[in-house]
């Protein structure tokens, strides 16, 4: 198997464990699997956004950061082994993104590129896919340039981006889980869905994604002990967001009411276009597998040679 296939594979196993482990030992009780916009964030977030930015990223922003820079990192670096050079760009990446993370939560514009990510109220293992085109081209584009330009192994990659994206299913899975004291070095649910729930006071808290020492380092961790709720109003945006994927973008830009909009033919038609394509098929389906039953059954003057056979 090559590298990749060894990573989509481990990667595949570790959704089904969360998966079953949501299931098992949930956080909030109650919270269907199929939930609110779970779609949106596997179809357009998770599919097909990652497909188009990894494009972007690695065959048009870093090939021309690249050949800008003309740096090639330093030649000790060159020496390192795979899993010193993983470690390395896990802790200078993760530190980055807890500085950025603050950074949007206090810039009025910069949250216009992270509300998407709190906006659902029903947070689990899928959630933490649900980011701004424009924050993750700024934050990937940061974090893979350099391990292509400081020239490290090929490898480091893969194994980067299977780490990440281990920890962002773990961190926002719906999973009651006790880190006891490691939960001053590592991030886990228990702090960073505190981060999701809508509350004043960790607004500015539980920055951290992988290693939560940076929140406790810097003064900005908040753990009091207890679970925030399981209430919609306790969780996500004190606003109303919209639903759709690409109105949560052009929201982004310009506010506007979905309520209000609705009211007009064409955006009514286009906001209900997908929901009612999903609807067709589904009636489309149930109708060809009532077909199929219908089929398989004995026609009515021909005795069913088994039930015949049972009742001797």
């Amino acid at each position: 198997m090559t590298l990749i296939e060894i990573t989509t594979t481990i990667l595949i196993c570790w959704a089904i464990l969360i998966i079953a482990w949501e299931r098992i030992s949930p956080y909030r009780k109650g919270l269907p699997f199929f939930r609110e916009g779970f779609w949106v964030d596997l179809v357009w977030y998770t599919i097909i956004q990652s497909y188009v930015l990894k494009i972007v990223i690695f065959n048009y922003i870093i090939p021309v950061l690249q050949a800008a820079i003309h740096w090639h990192g330093f030649a000790f670096f060159n020496s390192w082994s795979i899993a010193e050079q993983v470690l390395f760009f896990l802790v200078t990446h993760d530190l980055y993104i807890y500085l950025f993370h603050r950074l949007q939560h206090s810039s009025k514009l910069l949250w216009r590129t992270h509300e998407a990510h709190h906006s659902g109220k029903e947070v689990d293992f899928l959630a933490g896919s649900r980011s701004h085109v424009v924050e993750i081209i700024i934050n990937q584009t940061i974090e893979f340039a350099p391990i292509v330009i400081m020239g490290a192994h090929p490898e480091v990659i893969p194994i980067k981006a299977l780490l990440d994206a281990m920890f962002g299913m773990f961190i926002h899975a719906n999973v009651n889980v006790k880190f006891g004291k490691l939960k001053y070095f590592l991030n886990s649910p228990e702090l960073h869905l505190w981060h999701h729930a809508n509350y004043r006071e960790v607004f500015h808290a539980n920055f951290s994604t992988k290693f939560s020492m940076w929140d406790y380092l810097f003064g900005t961790a908040y753990d009091p002990g207890h679970k925030p709720g399981d209430l919609r109003e306790n969780w996500g945006l004190y606003y109303d967001y919209p639903k759709d994927y690409f109105l949560q973008h052009a929201f982004s830009v310009k506010r506007f009411d979905e309520n209000k909009l609705l009211k007009h033919k064409w955006f009514k038609t286009y906001y209900e276009l997908r929901p009612n394509i999903i609807i067709r098929l589904k009636k489309l389906l149930l109708r060809k597998k009532g077909a199929t039953i219908v089929n398989m059954m004995p026609p009515d003057d021909v005795p069913d040679e088994n039930l015949i056979s049972c009742n001797q």
